[in-house]
């Protein structure tokens, strides 16, 4: 799903609207238009009041959506995690946090917010449709189907299988009860594909007995279920991946050795060799053991004349200067390390501390998908080289992240 336009911000939040709300909303307001006519075909209201107030409510309907998300949202904020962005579309709402509670308590407490708001709207217009009702009979009806819509909101969302918030309620729980974020997340999956695959079977029922509306409907909402729930299989297998693998499964060589009594000049003519993308590191040593590592400020700084009679060992930096990591580490903290500012490249190091290699995004990223069998085309591999970045936008450093928060 797309962003979409941003209409404005709430407490930092940025609210958008996704191109496909647009066809919920016109669908909705002929729904609500048609309901209202035939509830109150003897007042005798006219067929514009009819269609303003079925946009009305249509509107209304995704104002107790963006209020259910909210909910999720402000104690996301309370929790310590950052909310990106909520998205009203087609099947309603969403929003999209930076990474997941720390704690199976925390996540908790943010999956029951929403149906939390949605059943307090569901009371507070339920105690107020009558009064509604008794000012007009149009608005009373307005009332009542806002308080039904949000309680039937609330309940759908209860539903215990991911993507719903009854889903991560349940994943919440089972990770308390287990001590795995891991584990929560195959139990509420699992229970997701079953309601999908339901909610499909029981839309194919009801369109061969006619219900084309209702049973469209939920084969739509139980294709979105079975996405999620496959999105969810992979992310596991993702972090599964980055878990396993070591640092030293992924490392290549993106640096080159020189002595520290060669000359500025050895080193212009090596910085002349260099291929297309990043410089490789530059690291020396003196009869074989290592003492830093140069850049190229000596020959920007220096004359020419001198390139020849100054030595590499005089302008050395510290080796511990370059980012590095252990080459036994898993392979996601490198991803948190790469996710770094100014940060393409790491040094990897062996047990005794020495450089054994160096790590890079498309390195990383070819290791993991080769581990999970995904093969992409060449030229895509190359570009993503070429930049430094992980390929096709690899969303790596999120799951990255859920494994540290986790803490698994």
């Amino acid at each position: 799903m797309g962003e979409g336009w941003q209409l404005l911000s709430i407490r930092g939040i940025p609210l958008r609207i996704h191109p496909s709300w647009f066809v919920i909303l016109a669908l909705a307001t002929v729904a609500f238009q048609q309901q209202f006519s035939r509830q109150l075909s003897q007042a005798a209201i006219g067929a514009p009041l009819l269609w303003g107030v079925g946009l009305l409510t249509a509107l209304l309907l995704f104002v107790s959506v963006l209020l259910h998300e909210l909910g999720h949202s402000l104690v996301a904020l309370r929790q310590g995690v950052q909310v990106r962005s909520i998205t009203l579309f087609l099947l309603g709402g969403v929003a999209s946090v930076e990474r997941e509670c720390p704690t199976a308590l925390g996540a908790l407490q943010v999956a029951a917010a929403g149906p939390a708001v949605s059943l307090l709207l569901a009371v507070l217009l339920l105690a107020s449709s009558h009064g509604a009702a008794h000012a007009s009979p149009l608005l009373g009806a307005m009332v009542n189907e806002l308080a039904g819509l949000n309680l039937l909101l609330a309940l759908f969302n209860l539903l215990p299988g991911l993507p719903l918030d009854g889903g991560l309620i349940l994943k919440a729980l089972v990770w308390q009860v287990t001590g795995s974020q891991r584990k929560g997340i195959q139990v509420a999956t699992a229970s997701g594909r079953f309601l999908s695959l339901l909610a499909i079977g029981l839309g194919v029922v009801l369109l061969l007995r006619g219900g084309s509306a209702g049973g469209l409907w939920l084969m739509l909402l139980g294709w979105f279920g079975l996405g999620a729930a496959r999105n969810q299989t992979q992310l596991l297998a993702l972090q599964a991946v980055l878990r396993e693998l070591k640092v030293r499964d992924a490392a290549q060589r993106r640096y080159r050795v020189l002595e520290s009594s060669a000359s500025l000049r050895d080193l212009s003519r090596l910085r002349l060799q260099d291929s297309q993308g990043l410089a490789d590191w530059l690291l020396v040593t003196d009869q074989g053991r290592w003492r830093g590592t140069i850049s190229d400020a000596p020959l920007q700084t220096l004359p020419v004349q001198r390139w020849d009679s100054e030595r590499i060992g005089d302008h050395l930096q510290p080796l511990d200067q370059l980012p590095s990591i252990r080459d036994d580490a898993p392979l996601w903290q490198a991803v948190l390390q790469l996710d770094q500012p100014d940060t393409p490249r790491l040094l990897v190091l062996s047990p005794a501390g020495l450089p054994s290699g160096t790590l890079e995004r498309p390195d990383l990223a070819e290791r993991v998908l080769e581990r999970l069998r995904v093969h992409l085309p060449a030229p895509i591999l190359e570009a993503a080289r070429r930049q430094g970045v992980y390929p096709l936008g690899m969303g790596l450093p999120a799951v990255a992240r859920a494994i540290e928060a986790s803490g698994e």
